[in-house]
Parts: C-alpha cells; sequence; structure tokens
C-alpha cells in the first residue's frame, strides 16, 4: 500500500523544524549580501544528493533497507558505512536534545532545571522509538494536522514589518561565505534529512517521484527563513540575533487575535517537529545496532542503554558556546555521510546490476 502521503508529511515536517529555527542565524552571519546565492547552491546540493540517492534506492528491493544493502555487500563494507551513520545520528541527538532543551527552558520553564526537560524529551523520543516507524508517522499526521496551520499563519504574519529596500544588494560580491563555517554548518537544514527514506522502505512504502515534488515544493521556505528577518531589522542587527526568525515574529504586532503573542505557540510547534525526527532517529540507530544483538532481543533492551549515553553527554556540555563547537565536528561527519553514503549506494547498485547480466 502506498504511503506517500505520510513520508510527505514527515519530511515536510522535519525540514521545517531544521529551516525555522537555527539555519537562519547560520545563513545571515556567513555573508552579508546576496544571501539567495549561498541558499540556492545548498538546495541544488540537496537536489543533487537527494535524486542520486533515490536512483540508487531503485537498484534494490524495496524490502531491502540501506542495513541489508549494505550487511549483503560484507562485513567489512558494513563497519566503513553504517559505523559513521550510527556516531552521525548519535551526534544529531545529542546537539538536537541539548539545544532545543535549553531553548524551551529559556522560553516556556524558566523555573525548570535543563535536566528534567532533556529527561522529557529523550523519554518521548525512546517511546516512540520503541512503539515502531509507524506510530511515529502516524503521530506525524496528527502533528501536521494540528500545528502546522499555526506554522502556516505565522509565516504569512512576519511579513506584516518587511521593508524591501533590506533586499539590497542582491549580487552577491564577496564570497567570503565558501570560507565561513556558519555555511557549513547550516547545511544540516539540506543534510542527512533525507536518509530516513532509505530506512523506512521495508515498512512505508513511498513514491520516489512524489518525494521529489515535495523537496522542490519547500525551496521556497529556506529563502522566506532568511530573509524575513533581514527584511524586518536590516542585515546588521538581524545577524546580532542567535533566533533571527524567532524574534521576526516576536516582533509582529496582532491585535485582532486572541493572543497577544503567537511566539510561544511558534516554538512550541517547532520544538514538537524536531522531537518527531528526533524519535526516527532513535529509530534508525535502533535498527542499526539490532544487528550486532541476537534477532530476539526487545528494542527496549537497546533503547534504555542509548538514552543514558545520550543524557549522560548533553548533561556534561556546560554551555552554548561548546554546543556550537560540537556542531562544528558533526559537521564534518555529515558531508562525510550525505556524500559517501548515496554514492556508495549507486555503486553497490550498479555492481549488482552488472552481475546479473
Amino acid at each position: 500500500m502506498d504511503k506517500s502521503f505520510y513520508v510527505i508529511i514527515m519530511y515536510i515536517l522535519i525540514h521545517t523544524g531544521f529551516i525555522l529555527f537555527l539555519y537562519p542565524e547560520n545563513i545571515i552571519e556567513s555573508t552579508s549580501q546576496g544571501h539567495w546565492l549561498p541558499i540556492m547552491m545548498q538546495v541544488a546540493f540537496h537536489l543533487i544528493i537527494f535524486v542520486l540517492f533515490i536512483k540508487a534506492l531503485q537498484y534494490f528491493p524495496t524490502e531491502e533497507d540501506i542495513i541489508s544493502i549494505y550487511t549483503k555487500a560484507g562485513k567489512m563494507i558494513a563497519i566503513l558505512m553504517l559505523l559513521p551513520m550510527l556516531l552521525y545520528y548519535l551526534f544529531v541527538m545529542i546537539l538536537k536534545v541539548r539545544s532545543y532543551s535549553e531553548i524551551i527552558t529559556i522560553v516556556f520553564l524558566s523555573q525548570t532545571p535543563l535536566w528534567a526537560i532533556m529527561a522529557l524529551v529523550l523519554g518521548i523520543a525512546s517511546y516512540l522509538a520503541v512503539k515502531g516507524v509507524e506510530s511515529i508517522f502516524r503521530t506525524g499526521l496528527l502533528v501536521f494536522i494540528l500545528l502546522f496551520p499555526l506554522i502556516t499563519f505565522s509565516l504569512v504574519v512576519s511579513f506584516q514589518n518587511v521593508d524591501w529596500h533590506y533586499i539590497y544588494p542582491l549580487w552577491v560580491e564577496d564570497f567570503s561565505f565558501l570560507t565561513n563555517k556558519s555555511y557549513y554548518i547550516s547545511y544540516f537544514a539540506v543534510g542527512g534529512g533525507f536518509l530516513f527514506l532509505g530506512f523506512i522502505r521495508p515498512f512505508v512504502a513511498f513514491q520516489s517521484k512524489k518525494i521529489l515534488y515535495t523537496v522542490v515544493a519547500i525551496i521556497p521556505l529556506f529563502l522566506i527563513a532568511v530573509y524575513i528577518p533581514i527584511l524586518t531589522f536590516g542585515q546588521a542587527t538581524a545577524s546580532t540575533f542567535l533566533f533571527p526568525f524567532v524574534v521576526t515574529i516576536d516582533a509582529v504586532n496582532l491585535t485582532w487575535v486572541m493572543f497577544d503573542r503567537i511566539t510561544v505557540f511558534f516554538l512550541l510547534s517547532i520544538f514538537i517537529f524536531i522531537l518527531l525526527f528526533l524519535s526516527l532517529v532513535f529509530w534508525i540507530v535502533v535498527r542499526i545496532l539490532s544487528r550486532c544483538f541476537p534477532s530476539k532481543t526487545q528494542p527496549i533492551y537497546i533503547v534504555l542503554p542509548v538514552s543514558i549515553l545520550i543524557y549522560s553527554i548533553c548533561l556534561s556540555i556546560p554551555n552554548w558556546e561548546d554546543l556550537e563547537k560540537l556542531f562544528v565536528w558533526t559537521t564534518i561527519l555529515e558531508f562525510y555521510v550525505i556524500i559517501v553514503v548515496p554514492i556508495s549506494i549507486i555503486l553497490l547498485g550498479l555492481r549488482l546490476k552488472v552481475a546479473g547480466k
């Protein structure tokens, strides 16, 4: 049964959470003019890697996921490919749990200790991971119905204070963003968010063409997330904000709605989107680790020690500056994974095709 709609919903939620949170700050910090060019370079990179990845998967039966593809290619290949992916996803969970928990503490629960918020986030993600990928996708559909209209409303009203003169200059005269670490950190929004498609194939059937249309459809969101803060405050002011789009939403004045500020609901929606992504990543980590244990090992026995490990590392990160250093280290591993994985799978697919002739 085709479940492309569920996959499309999850893809939109994941990338909306990525794009509207840390992404604008990284792009605005990386360059002071012509922001559309670095954005479109990232989008082009994403489209190329995504198409390559989807084409690579088509060489293999739909009942085979990434793990099966690598394990059938040999033990050494499986270790060389799955181990970096496992490390990457563990780092992603650490970064997301720590950063988003800190924001929740600042905005919503200033009197609640950070360790309690992180425990709650990991607890929910662990529960959904144990319930399975289909439960995660059904939850994603419910979240989309309830919260995505609020995100859409926030995007519309965010144009309230724009000054279109701030859009100039349009052309980039300084390409120093190519040597700026913030620019490469921002690739998390176009990076590993698509790799989950290779893990869900045996469980959630989807049509690749429909997902490709979705990738194209969300391209304007990259531009909106960056340009709305710039058009509202100007480059010089927007570059001083840690969360430019959130500040832009907070500056919106609506007297005709029942809530004075929509920032709280906006952040809560983004947080829930990322929580779904964490659950999906946790499920992937469990899938990879389960190959190292007997087939009858219950997921809960893998989830518990991994949760404790992630929680312990999150507690050991003292402040936001150290967290940003971890972002830089993870970016190196991210580029390895999002480039090498599609290329390696397409090479294995070509080898399988040649062997079948």
